[in-house]
């Protein structure tokens, strides 16, 4: 048997854990996406309702009904030859995109995560939707186009508002990239709201009495829980804005908050999780967010939380979906 997994070539997370799984003599293969077609080919065929054969590279094989268990890890994507026509780089995509990645998701074997359930967990609203269905107290959230209902939230509420992103954090404009953090919505913002009415946006209460940011990593069963202190205002804003302000602890998660965090991966399909809540004052956590392919490394190096091995053992027991 053996685990497979799917990530960047240049990945020092994905390195740890695959030396990690050395230590429990498990075959490993490691591969990238975007290494198709040049460099990975496939050849799969349907046998008893299950697909068999191999995924080949110039320095390894992969059969695929040895494989037990998966981890995806944001994998680039395929790389077509250059002289291709853009026409011919669409279809090839598309076909490539239902064929090999058809073929890999239809494993029945643990994902970690399923590339499926991890779109499916793209969509915030769903998730703080699933989140108070399973218990866990979440934040006051508005999703408008509305510049009155913008003001409208911000009028019925004491609490500071602040607008974020719903998808990616990190946008790309004239060949540089910028990052969109949390903001807190200012009497200024509220004269002139131009332009939200092109698209959907996310408005959250600011929690005053916050005490602290938690991070959740949840592998498997087993909860790691981190309390994320900053130092300055804008890291209590948003802790990305400064992490050289940032101090990290082991933190106990409580057994309310677990219960409800097991029900909800356990809803979305999910082996991992990062979670981010907000404590407050009075020790009332407030979920925020999942992230289903969250970075670690970071603040496993910061405690020393034993997470790439939890992670290791974890793909080593494998399983099924």
């Amino acid at each position: 048997m053996s685990v497979l997994i799917l990530a960047a070539e240049q990945d020092p997370t994905a390195d740890a854990v695959v030396h990690a799984l050395a230590e429990h003599d498990t075959v490993v293969h490691r591969l990238d996406t975007a290494w198709f077609p040049a460099a990975l080919s496939i050849d799969a065929e349907l046998v008893g309702g299950r697909w068999t054969g191999r995924l080949s590279t110039p320095h390894r094989s992969v059969v695929l009904e040895e494989v037990h268990a998966v981890w995806y890890r944001s994998p680039g994507t395929f790389r077509f030859p250059e002289e291709m026509t853009a026409v011919e780089r669409r279809h090839a995509l598309v076909e490539t995109k239902l064929g090999l990645g058809g073929v890999l998701t239809s494993l029945d074997v643990l994902w970690v995560n399923h590339p499926n359930r991890v779109a499916d967990a793209s969509y915030k609203p769903g998730q703080l939707v699933l989140a108070a269905r399973c218990g866990l107290t979440v934040v006051p959230t508005l999703i408008t186009s509305r510049p009155d209902a913008v003001r409208r939230f911000v009028a019925q509420t004491d609490h500071p508002v602040v607008g974020k992103m719903l998808g990616s954090t990190v946008i790309g404009e004239e060949g540089r990239f910028k990052a969109a953090r949390t903001r807190l919505v200012t009497g200024e913002d509220l004269v002139d709201l131009t332009g939200i009415e092109v698209a959907a946006h996310q408005f959250q209460h600011f929690v005053a009495g916050k005490a602290f940011d938690a991070r959740v990593i949840a592998i498997g069963d087993d909860l790691f829980g981190f309390a994320i202190h900053a130092t300055s205002a804008e890291g209590r804003l948003d802790f990305r804005r400064d992490y050289p302000g940032l101090r990290y602890e082991r933190l106990d998660v409580p057994d309310a908050v677990a219960t409800g965090i097991r029900m909800f991966l356990k809803a979305s399909g999910l082996s991992f999780g990062a979670l981010d809540f907000v404590v407050d004052d009075h020790d009332g956590w407030l979920f925020l967010e999942n992230n289903p392919g969250g970075q670690y490394g970071w603040v496993e190096a910061a405690t020393g939380a034993p997470l790439t091995s939890a992670l290791a053992a974890l793909l080593v027991r494998g399983g099924t979906t």
